[in-house]
């Protein structure tokens, strides 16, 4: 399996089937790292002037190298420096959906689509034989704090729409819409507030509240308190 584009191959066009796993994800990381640098039309040394900016420095001979072939290795802490200086996320380096269709998750497995894998490296598919508990809720925290957000944020609109209705129909119709909307914020509170307990259960702390879901935990749980702790 050779990647889709010229700039996820090393320069030495070695075909990414004859590379072991390990020189096999430092390819894909390089190949996309030069895509981005020439998408920004950037010289190696412009982008290791932005990583010295950030205050790590990676020499730009050290990129040169990195692209070509000719690195050995490529620790996880320039990834994350590669991806910040190229405006980037770190797992769009990783795993470079759109420019590359296949990876090699693990060694001795077969290729599979770069989204799938994807999906599995950060959470989002289930890992065989694996149980994240912390992420799993984390995770289902996020989706239920969006859909409460939400749901809160239609219900102050439909109670304006209440208080200010210019007659008797448009204010029955607010507030009908105001009831479903506050069964909605209801339901999406009650299922944070069981995550929250389940973050608490296996001795984690739960995310920061928005003002707005503040009520949803009891005065003696204050994330606040938990961290000083």
């Amino acid at each position: 399996m050779t990647q889709r584009r010229s700039d996820h191959r090393y320069e030495k066009e070695v075909e990414v089937d004859d590379l072991e796993w390990e020189d096999h994800v430092m390819a894909t990381v390089a190949g996309e790292v030069r895509r981005r640098r020439k998408e920004l039309r950037w010289s190696a040394q412009d982008l290791a002037d932005r990583c010295e900016e950030i205050g790590y420095p990676i020499p730009r001979n050290v990129i040169a190298n990195m692209e070509s072939g000719r690195r050995a290795a490529l620790p996880l802490v320039e990834v994350m420096v590669l991806a910040k200086a190229l405006r980037m996320s770190p797992i769009g380096l990783i795993y470079p959906v759109g420019y590359v269709d296949e990876v090699r998750q693990l060694p001795y497995e077969h290729p599979r689509p770069t989204w799938d894998a994807l999906q599995w490296f950060t959470g989002n598919s289930p890992a065989e034989g694996a149980t994240d508990y912390m992420l799993d809720h984390f995770l289902a925290h996020d989706l239920e704090l969006r859909s409460a957000l939400a749901a809160v944020e239609s219900e102050d609109y439909e109670r304006w729409k209440v208080r200010t209705a210019a007659n008797r129909v448009q204010r029955e119709a607010a507030e009908r819409a105001l009831a479903r909307y506050a069964d909605q914020a209801a339901n999406a509170k009650h299922e944070l507030l069981h995550h929250r307990d389940a973050i608490r259960e296996g001795g984690g702390t739960p995310p920061h509240l928005p003002s707005q879901l503040a009520d949803i935990d009891p005065p003696d749980t204050d994330p606040t308190e938990e961290n000083d702790l």
